[in-house]
């Protein structure tokens, strides 16, 4: 049996925050940011009434109605985020709840930006088994609550953005349809280069000793609690190596691709619709000119919803379905690559 994807939605918070409205907050313009990323605007969420689990659950009614099924139908729960609502338990739980739904399973995906790649894999494996019928698979994020909103915290404040998006896996006996093959990495050694360190239990000593680490705060400030320390130090933010990030991006993302042709005997122009994760507008440009990708077989919307992480890819997917990009029988491969270092990719025959 192949998973195939019997509904899909997305939802995004109401608030648009254009480029202009950033620069009255740091030290950048509109040209800057849309010169580097592609990102014109993103959605925020409403503070104190929009959280993680709550945009999930919107994006979830609409996939779940799209399969032609109930809440009640779900018997299991992947969700991916590396913004959860709470430190623990995670947001699995708290979407359950809010749809209603009592006593399955719920499994939290943390692998950041490839989240809802390792999550559609995870749940693909499950519905192969036998062992669930219905998986809802969700990837939903929360940035704008954590970032640094001042021109030292502008590299990654203006890429970030809020959104989720959902799907139901089902069982198919056409093994020509569905998910045809998945492709997980990762490659601890990096790891420092992309992290939020603060509060951890690193206790950070460690840190110091990381060859190459650019961190702009002093490194023996962790530990698993928020103290006015981390506060008066400001070392409660995310930390990104852009460049070395992107030196990676650029390799991975292709890796994953090949790997993902090659399972299912296709090559790169067998390919209808590339579905990348949005993390930057020019990894995507660099990746479609190395396969030759026509504008019409890559779906970008990261100019309008920024880099939703674990959700970007569901929400661009969701997107491409209904504009009518995507169609019956379609060869539809969705990559990602993120902090970690992970990558991976997953190819769908829809």
């Amino acid at each position: 049996m192949n998973a195939k994807i019997a509904g899909i939605g997305f939802f995004v918070p109401e608030r648009i925050v254009t480029n202009e409205e950033l620069t009255k907050l740091m030290d950048t313009t509109s040209e800057w940011i849309v010169e580097r990323t592609g990102i014109e605007e993103r959605r925020y969420v409403e503070k104190h009434k929009e959280t993680t689990s709550t945009l999930a659950a919107e994006a979830a009614k609409i996939a779940i109605e799209r399969a032609g099924l109930t809440a009640q139908d779900i018997d299991f729960i992947v969700f991916a985020t590396l913004s959860p609502d709470y430190y623990f338990p995670g947001s699995g739980v708290l979407l359950q709840r809010h749809l209603g739904i009592k006593g399955i399973g719920c499994l939290d995906v943390r692998t950041q930006c490839t989240g809802f790649i390792y999550a559609i894999s995870v749940a693909d494996q499950y519905i192969k088994t036998g062992m669930y019928k219905n998986i809802l698979v969700v990837g939903a994020e929360v940035h704008s609550a954590g970032l640094d909103f001042t021109t030292r915290g502008r590299n990654v404040s203006v890429i970030f953005g809020d959104g989720a998006g959902a799907v139901v896996l089902q069982a198919t006996e056409d093994e020509t349809k569905g998910i045809l093959t998945t492709n997980l990495h990762a490659d601890g050694e990096y790891a420092e280069h992309l992290a939020f360190f603060n509060p951890g239990t690193h206790g950070g000593a460690f840190l110091k000793d990381q060859g190459g680490l650019d961190y702009p705060n002093e490194p023996d400030l962790g530990g698993m609690h928020l103290t006015q320390e981390m506060l008066d130090k400001e070392a409660i933010y995310p930390h990104m190596n852009g460049r070395y990030v992107f030196k990676h991006a650029v390799e991975k993302f292709p890796a994953a691709i090949e790997e993902a042709c090659e399972a299912v005997g296709c090559t790169a122009d067998d390919i209808n619709m590339l579905i990348p994760h949005q993390a930057n507008l020019r990894i995507t440009q660099m990746i479609q000119l190395k396969f030759g990708f026509e504008d019409e077989r890559v779906y970008n919307n990261i100019q309008k919803y920024g880099n939703t992480t674990a959700a970007s890819i569901p929400i661009a997917l969701c997107e491409a379905w209904e504009k009518g990009l995507i169609k019956d029988g379609d060869l539809v491969c969705l990559a990602a690559f993120g902090s970690g270092f992970t990558w991976g990719a997953a190819m769908i025959r829809w």
